[in-house]
């Protein structure tokens, strides 16, 4: 018995259990079971419908590489099998990084980009000019480093947590609970009794309910056994103590807010632009039946990563709404395979969200082995021909069309020649 979300896999199982329909409190149902046949023609099965209608792909790129694209290089990159290869990423692009597993992917995403642009972007900063001239901007497993003046910062965005306790929630990690507050804090209700907005956080004492300390939960110690972790008693699990919630506006309390699922918060806050973007934002990568409350602890890695994704747009937003003046920072994000435990139609969801960030002026390196967000790639590097010792270098670059051709030369190249055939979108007569 396999859990997989890979096509492939799927389309070769003898027997198919589909849950669903909808993810999180929305899904639990098991929506079809039979042969891959029997699944396709199930209404009801999103899974059904992404094997019968499979994703399709522009001819071209989104954004053409040439030769005034500004790039980063990287020379001499000497680390565990990469053995003096010199790598040029172009910047303002969706760059996916392909190859066998252990061809050296993650290596030089993670060990050599990312860990030598984290270093030196600190070090460019007026606050560590300081450990600049003390030499902790030295390069690590590559010789020299070339185009960092494009860039202003670099983020890794990986399936680690975005909090490790219940405190932690969606609206507190991407920033518009600070907004809820306020508008809380405005009410009639609120003024009256002189509550500011942190009345209204469940972080500090004074308006949080102090018997599970806003954390809506309380832990129970067991003698020999893991800690059990049950409904606050005093305050039902709304976090807040019972005179923060009389303060109310259309009707709900802070703590029925952050009981709301992100679909019906969207249409609650339509009139407050700031937070209803961001929901917006969690609604277009597919989160819309979390709650604005739900703890950290219980995201799964996928939905952590796209609320990270989501932040960051977030703040593409705010740097947009400061004015002209403000120039946007242009960010290099790094992905190591976060299709990871995603399904079809969060795959599709994922890679709208990365071709957003690359068109605000951002660049993103992501590692991946999907060949849907290959195939929506700006520029593709493809390491190998191997594993180990017969990998380590750059066996082909380009758009994934012309990875396609290299087939003869990149495993990557045999395996996308045939599903772009298969999977192009037709733009105009002609062009396939």
């Amino acid at each position: 018995m396999v859990v997989e979300h890979d096509e492939d896999t799927i389309r070769r199982a003898d027997h198919v259990l589909d849950l669903g329909p909808e993810a999180g409190v929305r899904g639990g149902e098991l929506v079809g079971a039979g042969t891959v046949q029997e699944l396709t023609a199930n209404p009801r099965s999103t899974t059904g419908r992404f094997l019968r209608e499979p994703l399709l792909h522009p001819a071209r790129p989104h954004r053409a590489v040439d030769p005034a694209t500004a790039r980063l290089t990287l020379a001499g990159i000497t680390l565990h099998n990469i053995k003096g290869r010199d790598v040029q990423i172009p910047l303002g692009r969706l760059v996916v990084i392909t190859g066998v597993s252990g061809s050296g992917k993650s290596t030089l995403a993670r060990d050599v980009l990312y860990a030598n642009l984290r270093r030196r972007l600190a070090t460019n900063s007026p606050a560590g000019r300081g450990r600049r001239r003390a030499g902790n901007g030295a390069l690590f497993g590559c010789e020299s480093l070339q185009g960092l003046e494009q860039l202003d910062r670099v983020l890794e965005v990986d399936q680690t947590p975005i909090g490790k306790t219940p405190r932690s929630c969606p609206a507190t990690y991407i920033g518009f609970w600070d907004e809820i507050r306020r508008i809380y804090a405005g009410t009639t209700e609120a003024r009256m009794r002189g509550y500011s907005a942190s009345r209204f956080s469940f972080n500090t004492t004074g308006g949080r309910c102090e018997a599970c300390e806003g954390q809506g939960v309380r832990t129970i110690e067991m003698s020999f056994l893991p800690d059990v972790k049950v409904l606050c008693d005093v305050c039902g699990g709304r976090r807040f103590n019972s005179e923060t919630l009389d303060v109310r506006w259309r009707d709900a309390s802070i703590g029925d807010v952050l009981a709301m699922d992100v679909d019906a918060a969207a249409g609650f806050f339509a009139a407050h632009a700031r937070v209803h973007h961001a929901l917006k934002l969690l609604q277009d990568v597919g989160l819309g039946y979390l709650t604005l409350g739900q703890p950290s602890p219980t995201l799964s890695g996928g939905e952590a990563q796209r609320i990270k994704l989501v932040a960051e747009l977030a703040k593409v937003r705010d740097e947009i709404a400061r004015g002209p003046r403000t120039r946007p920072r242009h960010t290099l994000y790094v992905l190591d395979e976060p299709t990871v435990g995603l399904h079809m139609a969060d795959v599709e969801k994922l890679t709208a969200v990365l071709h957003r960030l690359v068109a605000a002026g951002n660049t993103a390196v992501v590692v991946e082995h999907n060949l849907d967000v290959m195939a929506e790639a700006d520029w593709i590097l493809d390491m190998g021909p191997e594993a180990g010792d017969e990998g380590g270098r750059i066996v082909a670059q380009g758009t994934p069309a012309q990875i396609a051709r290299r087939r003869r030369h990149s495993h990557t190249g045999r395996v996308l020649e045939q599903f772009l055939r298969e999977r192009t979108r037709r733009e105009a007569p002609g062009v396939t």
